[in-house]
């Protein structure tokens, strides 16, 4: 099962450096999720219960919709009809973890190598922070290939509106409008070889 979370941190956090705020309070909320993931229970039920349980942690608005789904829906990247993430007031942070109900061996080998995967596309990034959306995007693309998946979506990442995707020219390390510097999200979404199922892992590239 795949969960994806779009979530916006309380003013309180704003202040001081509300990405860096943000990711922990996303995993504080992933680790409340664990206990409502149950062989049975249905993508839309999980989504109600995350949405109630995300009130207590100062969810008040969406940016999208929360993406939760198990079984061949994990084969879909974002866009397919994507089911909605929570906001925690005013800086995103995007978050997706993915879990595996029962001991199915694959399944298992694949959600193992999400964040390992992760991690070596974020390493290779920090070596060349200038490179491009395009440069970034072909590197998860061969990680995830190393590891001996296939990359899921056709997207890699992302800022609002700007993508981490081949024919992306954008340097991951520009500025914005505003003089500051952007902080991107990257996402790994890895299929299996014979395109049964997928699992997904995302937060934060550049803090």
């Amino acid at each position: 099962m795949t969960l994806g979370m779009s979530a916006v941190l309380e003013k309180d956090f704003i202040r001081s450096s509300p990405k860096m705020q943000s990711r922990p309070k996303s995993v504080a909320l992933f680790n409340a999720i664990k206990s409502l993931i149950r062989p049975g229970i249905s993508e839309e039920t999980l989504n109600k219960e995350i949405y109630d349980l995300g009130a207590e942690y100062g969810v008040r608005s969406h940016w999208h919709k929360r993406v939760i789904r198990s079984g061949p829906d994990t084969l879909c990247p974002f866009a397919d009809n994507p089911p909605g993430p929570p906001v925690f007031e005013a800086y995103e942070a995007d978050f997706g973890r993915t879990f595996v109900l029962g001991n199915d061996p694959l399944k298992l080998k694949l959600r193992g190598s999400l964040e390992p995967v992760w991690n070596t596309v974020r390493n290779r990034y920090r070596e060349d922070p200038d490179m491009t959306g395009d440069q970034l995007y072909a590197i998860a693309t061969e990680e995830a290939e190393r590891a001996g998946w296939v990359f899921g979506a056709e997207l890699a990442g992302h800022l609002i509106a700007l993508y981490v995707k081949k024919g992306n020219t954008d340097k991951i390390n520009s500025v914005g409008r505003d003089g500051l510097r952007r902080h991107w999200i990257l996402k790994i979404h890895l299929r299996d070889l014979e395109g049964r199922f997928g699992g997904f892992y995302e937060q934060l590239l550049t803090i």
